[in-house]
């Protein structure tokens, strides 16, 4: 069984403010099978798999739990914004350093 999976499904889900009906009709599958992959009882299809993974704007090793980077698709902004998105994600990770430092 793919532990992380269904953690990661569940807090994609949340993190997104998307209810399972809602994100069970954007995929093409159940509510009951959003349900059961979220609880661990039951494994996505692979395609089903990419479905979420696109849903959700990560990838399917982020899904999977063979990769803890969460992937951001910038795309669409310009070079400035992009260069903003990295300078204020740069400065949030700097900041999570040192609180995590401060706790050990």
């Amino acid at each position: 069984m793919i532990i992380d999976l269904s953690v990661r499904l569940r807090q994609l889900r949340l993190d997104k403010r998307l209810r399972q009906d809602q994100v069970a009709r954007l995929v093409g599958v159940s509510k009951g099978a959003i349900s059961a992959y979220e609880t661990d009882i039951r494994q996505p299809s692979y395609d089903v798999l990419i479905r979420l993974a696109n849903l959700y704007r990560v990838s399917t090793d982020y899904l999977l739990g063979r990769q803890d980077v969460r992937m951001l698709d910038i795309s669409g902004l310009t070079t400035a914004e992009a260069a903003a998105i990295s300078d204020l994600v740069a400065s949030m990770t700097a900041k999570n350093q040192k609180l995590e430092d401060m706790r050990t």
